[in-house]
């Protein structure tokens, strides 16, 4: 770990697909890393323990939702967010960007700051870029990320524009706010909607300033896989390679292998336990749907090649039944499996980078997916 920040190494490469290590304050995450999302404090319908048990090094928290509820500084008192969610290993928080965009209808946004309406009780609360910063140096957050402003898709080209330019100087703003400490960071966003020269340009003047890591923002905002893929196609290249790189809010799990096979090394997103909570679950053949009156009566696993008791010990009939009677277990069975076969996914595609197969894992990977899942007899 360097004497200022996180320390990153790259421990190998395998075509664009990277393998490293990152070290922060609250420990090591081995990337390509998933991290799963727990917007309040808390990844919803598991106990820390539960998420630790699938293989999670870090998870995700929301600067704008814990501003809001229970409070930075109540928060920081009560001994910071590892304290309060007994959640020991590191934590990245979000900057409140991406509630820019989602509420659109609860907020005014200037130079200075954006000012939220409260979607709670109605309460009004400017975030600037300082304020940003702090109230993640209050969460004792292990990565920072800096606060930008995410358009949604489509949007006019001069408005993605001008997000993306003051985006740069926010980021700016926020670098300057952020204070150094051994083992923890400061990422920038890159943003420029679908446009290649914007995000050339943010790129370049995001490494002017200078971060700890860079992550891509502003995509899975109905843009579509083959042009986010196009997108980290033009950009990834152009990261600085010695820092990690993070894909913001993405994704299922064949875009997760097509970053990584694009160069980006860190994921978050709330499909997994979302799909969790409805019903879904992700296993090596493709996707299922418990709620299908098919599997009402199969005595199959969700699948026996995830190491966790909710894919192995539980048959498929019982789960159906859990999830159609409105179980609160079927929602903690099913979350619980789907952030393990996540983890399960990236620690293969780990393997197969550090051996050099990465080309062979994806095919196998999107052949399985292919076929599909197989009807019990």
């Amino acid at each position: 770990m360097s004497a200022n920040g996180l320390g990153f190494t790259l421990l190998g490469t395998d075509g664009r697909a990277r393998r490293g290590r990152l070290s922060t304050a609250h420990g090591m995450v081995e990337t390509p890393a998933f991290m799963p999302v727990g917007t309040a404090a808390t990844v919803k319908a598991l106990t820390p323990d539960m998420v630790a048990a699938t293989g999670s090094a870090m998870v995700l928290a929301n600067t704008y939702h814990l501003m809001l509820r229970p409070g930075a500084e109540r928060i920081a008192r009560l001994g910071g967010l590892h304290e309060f969610m007994r959640w020991p290993g590191p934590i990245l928080t979000d900057s409140g960007g991406f509630q820019v965009m989602s509420l659109a209808a609860l907020r005014s946004i200037d130079e200075d700051w954006v000012e939220f309406r409260s979607h709670i009780d109605g309460a009004r609360h400017r975030l600037s870029p300082e304020r940003a910063v702090e109230i993640q140096h209050l969460l004792d957050a292990d990565i920072t990320m800096v606060l930008d402003e995410c358009t949604p898709f489509p949007a006019e080209p001069a408005d993605v524009a001008l997000a993306m330019r003051r985006s740069l100087r926010w980021a700016e703003r926020c670098r300057h706010a952020f204070r150094e400490r051994p083992g923890y960071g400061l990422f920038g966003i890159v943003q420029g909607g679908v446009d290649a020269d914007l995000r050339a340009e943010s790129a370049a003047g995001l490494q002017a300033i200078g971060f700890d890591g860079y992550a891509v923002g502003g995509l899975a905002v109905g843009e579509g896989q083959a042009m986010m893929f196009r997108v980290l196609e033009a950009t990834v290249p152009q990261l600085a390679p010695q820092r990690p790189r993070y894909l913001m809010g993405v994704g299922k799990p064949d875009d997760l292998v097509g970053a990584v096979g694009r160069g980006i090394d860190l994921f978050d997103c709330v499909i997994p336990t979302r799909s969790g909570r409805t019903g879904q679950a992700f296993t090596r053949f493709g996707p299922i749907n418990l709620r299908n009156a098919r599997h009402a009566d199969d005595p199959r696993p969700l699948d026996e090649s995830v190491p966790c008791p909710a894919s192995r010990d539980y048959t498929r009939a019982y789960l159906h039944h859990l999830v159609r009677s409105g179980e609160i277990l079927g929602a903690i069975l099913l979350t619980w499996h789907n952030i393990a076969y996540y983890q399960a996914l990236m620690a293969g595609m780990r393997t197969a980078i550090a051996e050099g197969r990465f080309a062979a894992f994806a095919a196998a990977f999107a052949a399985d997916q292919t076929r599909g899942d197989i009807d019990a007899l």
